[in-house]
């Protein structure tokens, strides 16, 4: 039977044993209490550390638990946006800053799993974007063209160099990004933590944020069993907000992404599938997302909530998709289910913001939350520790529902669950 839906499926069950945590107890003193242990606040725990800062970490969960631990896996470079649109939709100086950070951050990632000696499965080895139909193969050609232009180490491969490189006919050609690869995400976040506390971060887990003050010049933040004054908040919480962060929540649409896995495929069989181990996904409006991991076992993913009917037609649908891919996988069955929250702006690019005097945040990350996460929480840490806005690389926004939020949220939840039924079908 598949690992309930609501858990992290596969990946808490291949990640190694998070570091020991416990819940906040009495009243502390921090310079800088991060709320939120997933990629943005355990790598700012870990910079600001380093730096000599008296950091606190308060989870309501657990290490990983929102939607770092939920994650694909993909450590991609930028954004789902267009190179060429992000100084039009940022401005020229900010836009131009971000390219450069997020071009560089897998880079960054691999560098702090070696640096710390991180057991998370990281593959430095590109990711492959597949093209579906003349459509998308414009869409890749031209961002190709983009990432080029900026020197990056991008190739546009053919039908048949993609079919070579996936092992299946069916795109029309692919994009690969060398900066790119792949990781066990929560085995990642897991990492991350426990390089946070050895370098000195006290992280509390089942320590859910129920009250938030300002008191002078500090802030007081209240759990069930205790409280920290801290001259900074850093808030890391993003599409998993709650409690007095709920305006965070708020601000984004939430997209479900789903994930369904298999047992460990024979060697007969893997020698076919993605030979070079990158991760991939389609330009497809409702995507597809599929990978293996270091045991071997093949990772689908798409559009979705397993969840009422959802836990039925998606399943349904992936196995049917993934026989569709790899017409060997016949019958293989899924031994693991799973799905998160994926945090959406209305531009598709990140948001910056000031919660209140030395409280901040970047939330928004649109299903990219490796990666820009990982940057995001060391500039945080850099902003903290220098008070300066010098180094951000997004401009302040203020803080706004989206348009009909609910009715995008439910749009995009019936919408994937019609599109996989109707295809299943086919």
């Amino acid at each position: 039977m598949p690992v309930a839906a609501q858990s992290h499926g596969l990946w808490g069950q291949s990640a190694p044993p998070p570091p020991a945590t416990l819940p906040l107890s009495g009243a502390v003193r921090a310079d800088v209490a991060v709320v939120g242990a997933g990629f943005t606040g355990l790598s700012a725990a870990l910079h600001l550390a380093e730096a000599g800062s008296k950091v606190v970490v308060l989870d309501a969960e657990e290490i990983g638990f929102g939607g770092s631990g939920r994650n694909v896996g993909l450590v991609n470079a930028g954004l789902w946006v267009m190179p060429s649109e992000i100084p039009k939709v940022l401005g020229a100086e900010y836009g131009e800053r971000l390219l450069a950070l997020l071009g560089d951050a897998p880079q960054e990632v691999y560098d702090l799993v070696s640096k710390h000696g991180m057991d998370c499965e990281a593959m430095h080895v590109g990711t492959l974007h597949c093209a579906v139909g003349e459509a998308g193969l414009r869409e890749l050609e031209r961002r190709c063209a983009e990432w080029q232009a900026r020197g990056a180490p991008v190739d546009l491969l053919d039908a048949a160099g993609a079919a070579r490189a996936l092992g299946t006919n069916a795109y029309t050609g692919a994009l690969l990004d060398k900066r790119a690869g792949t990781i066990q995400p929560l085995a990642y976040a897991r990492g991350l933590g426990r390089a946070a506390a050895a370098a000195g971060a006290v992280i509390h887990s089942a320590s859910p944020v129920q009250g938030c003050e300002r008191d002078g010049s500090v802030w007081r933040l209240m759990t069930p069993t205790g409280t920290v004054t801290a001259d900074w908040v850093i808030v890391a919480t993003n599409a998993f907000s709650s409690g007095p962060f709920q305006m965070i929540r708020q601000a984004l649409v939430r997209l479900p992404y789903f994930q369904c896995a298999t047992d460990p495929l024979p060697e007969t069989l893997l020698r076919d599938i993605i030979p070079g181990r990158q991760g991939a996904w389609d330009t497809k409006e409702v995507l597809s997302s599929f990978r293996l991991d270091a045991a071997g076992r093949f990772i689908f993913g798409s559009v979705g909530a397993l969840r009422a009917g959802g836990q039925q037609i998606h399943p349904d649908w992936a196995r049917r998709a993934m026989e569709k891919l790899y017409p060997a996988l016949r019958g293989q069955r899924f031994s693991h289910e799973w799905y998160g929250w994926i945090g959406m702006t209305d531009d598709a690019t990140p948001r910056f913001f000031e919660l209140g005097p030395q409280m901040i945040a970047f939330t928004g990350y649109n299903g990219r939350g490796i990666a820009p996460g990982t940057v995001f929480g060391r500039v945080l840490a850099q902003h903290v520790t220098r008070r300066s806005n010098d180094l951000l690389p997004l401009p302040v926004s203020q803080l706004a529902s989206p348009d009909w939020r609910p009715f995008k949220e439910l749009g995009y939840e019936a919408g994937a669950a019609a599109v996989h039924l109707v295809e299943a079908r086919v």
